[in-house]
């Protein structure tokens, strides 16, 4: 699984605008930004874009959304904020029947892709949390490993 990625880009201040308005849909916002970098995420930064006009190569980037709608918002919002059209919202059959993308290109030429798996009309399911224990069990756990109980289970088995 992918943890993050990073985009070279000439104008840092343009991508970051960019991508804060086409990913907004996403739940995506800017979370970190130090030197020439900027993380953004929804949860935590997992792509990045770096200012290294040097060295910028377009890249294909694919991000997923929850429904189509979300496709469908993410286009509009790519294409309002500077994006060239490189595939309008929906269903490209030669991949499997349903998936739902759309495709732009940023100012830097990455293809830029949003894409739902779930049949239309319906989300894909949200991503599983571990429950979160109660307080009495954590506190009965952190008792039980802290080094007192230790002594005491080895002062028992004597």
């Amino acid at each position: 699984m992918l943890d993050h990625l990073t985009l070279k880009v000439r104008d840092l201040e343009r991508a970051k605008a960019f991508y804060t308005a086409a990913l907004q849909p996403l739940g995506y916002a800017v979370m970190m930004e130090f030197g020439e970098f900027a993380g953004l995420g929804a949860g935590k930064p997992d792509l990045w874009l770096r200012r290294d006009p040097d060295n910028v190569r377009p890249q294909h980037v694919a991000l997923s959304a929850r429904d189509r709608k979300a496709v469908d918002r993410f286009y509009e919002a790519a294409m309002s904020a500077g994006a060239t059209d490189n595939g309008k919202p929906g269903v490209r059959t030669d991949y499997h029947p349903t998936y739902y993308a759309a495709f732009v290109l940023d100012s830097d030429g990455n293809n830029v892709e949003v894409v739902c798996h779930a049949a239309p009309g319906q989300a894909r399911p949200a991503a599983k949390r571990p429950a979160k224990r109660s307080a009495a069990k954590r506190g009965s756990t952190k008792r039980a490993s802290s080094r007192g109980g230790a002594k005491r289970r080895k002062a028992r088995r004597g």
